[in-house]
């Protein structure tokens, strides 16, 4: 498996690429990153350095790939966090290269634009971008429950309500939803869930839910998921073996006290998913 993973990157820590390229090439996957920026950190810290690559940069980048011939063994095209309007324009034109090349291929999108305790933290411009342009355009999204809200014009709370936000994503192009963070009023307290739903169905899982401010989880999640589901065709396998790898991962960082996500030391929990939850179809 091939992914074109157009993403962020920093030297120190673990987001955009510098968080999904290793557990995806832990699972066997051939990763082709692309880097829309090249930062010392991630932006949490309030301050960093390194330069943010032009839009024509990045898609140089990207045509380089293309005059190698590889498009056509690419399997999916990958992006997360958009820092400017034109990278849009960039990641679209690489799926539709990727997609000409190899008509199988599919592009997973993960909208980032904010979450429920932060609000959307991105710029103004991009929730709007992602809504009526990028989303349409992919074939799997991972949003957290408020950014599907966002999507969708809703305010997804209940499972059912969930499950309707979910279908009318769908509605737009991307035939499997993945929501990342479900936060039910009736789930059982100190849990989190994710859901997948997709045209053979819905399915959720349910963990202890961690407090800790995990920067890049997100990536990683998309990432395996993405791999996961081409690999078995799957939702339920996919959901199963992400939630478990996510979730170890997560308290493999919560236990060592760090800030950043300690990405290397949780290898093992990629390769080899403990799939210690259950996964529930609820439709």
């Amino acid at each position: 498996m091939k992914i074109l993973s157009i993403q962020s990157s920093v030297a120190y820590g673990h987001v955009g690429n510098s968080a999904a390229v290793f557990p995806l090439q832990r699972i066997g996957v051939e990763v082709l990153p692309v880097y829309t920026v090249h930062f010392s950190n991630h932006t949490g810290y309030g301050a960093w350095r390194g330069p943010l690559l032009s839009p024509d940069d990045v898609r140089d980048v990207i045509t380089g790939i293309e005059e190698r011939g590889v498009l056509g063994e690419i399997d999916a095209v990958l992006s997360g966090y958009q820092g400017g309007e034109g990278i849009a324009d960039v990641i679209l034109d690489a799926v539709a290269r990727v997609k000409a090349a190899n008509p199988n291929a599919v592009y997973s999108c993960d909208p980032v634009m904010g979450n429920a305790k932060s609000g959307c933290f991105v710029a103004p411009a991009i929730p709007v971008l992602l809504r009526d342009r990028v989303v349409p355009a992919a074939d799997i999204i991972t949003p957290n429950q408020f950014e599907l809200g966002f999507l969708t014009g809703t305010e997804p709370r209940t499972l059912e309500e969930t499950l309707a936000s979910a279908d009318l994503a769908r509605e737009t192009g991307p035939r499997t939803v993945l929501i990342t963070s479900v936060e039910r009023p009736d789930r059982e307290e100190g849990t989190i869930e994710m859901m997948a739903i997709t045209d053979a169905g819905a399915w959720i899982v349910t963990t202890p839910y961690l407090p800790l401010k995990a920067n890049g989880s997100g990536d990683v999640t998309a990432a395996l998921f993405t791999a996961h589901y081409l690999r078995t065709g799957s939702a339920a396998e996919a959901l199963a073996a992400t939630t478990s790898s996510v979730f170890d991962l997560l308290t493999t960082t919560y236990e060592s006290g760090q800030r950043e996500l300690q990405l290397v030391e949780s290898q093992e929990y990629y390769a080899h998913p403990r799939m210690q939850f259950e996964v529930r179809q609820v439709r």
